[in-house]
């Protein structure tokens, strides 16, 4: 099967909440399927593990890797997706903010335009303000 994967499939899988949903996601994940996982729902699993289950940012960071690294899940591109965690871990940033900053580095931009001076903290961009 090929097919999109949501959230909450990989939120239940991760955290075990609630068991019984969570042994289907787990069999799913696990199985020989072809899910699809956009960065969207990158960013929300990384919300919702932080927000609703206050895990701590070093293991949403690891969960996030070890979602991205399983034979079922499929990315557009892994290499951003694997840069936007590092900078949400070791720069302590948001996700969105360290998803811009990947992307304007994997795409060769280099410029991120926005208010917040956060983004200062990843020397391999530069930020400027509108």
């Amino acid at each position: 099967m090929r097919a999109f994967v949501d959230t909450n499939v990989v939120v239940r899988h991760l955290t075990g909440d609630p068991p019984a949903q969570a042994r289907r996601a787990t069999a799913l994940l696990g199985g020989r399927h072809e899910l699809l996982l956009v960065d969207l729902v990158l960013a929300e699993l990384v919300y919702v593990l932080e927000s609703y289950y206050e895990r701590p940012r070093g293991e949403v960071a690891m969960l996030a890797r070890s979602l991205l690294a399983l034979r079922s899940i499929v990315v557009i591109d892994d290499l951003l997706l694997l840069r936007a965690i590092e900078l949400y871990e070791s720069e302590r940033l948001g996700f969105a903010e360290a998803y811009l900053i990947a992307a304007a580095e994997t795409s060769g931009v280099g410029v991120v335009v926005s208010f917040d001076r956060r983004i200062d903290r990843a020397r391999s961009i530069r930020r400027i303000e509108p």
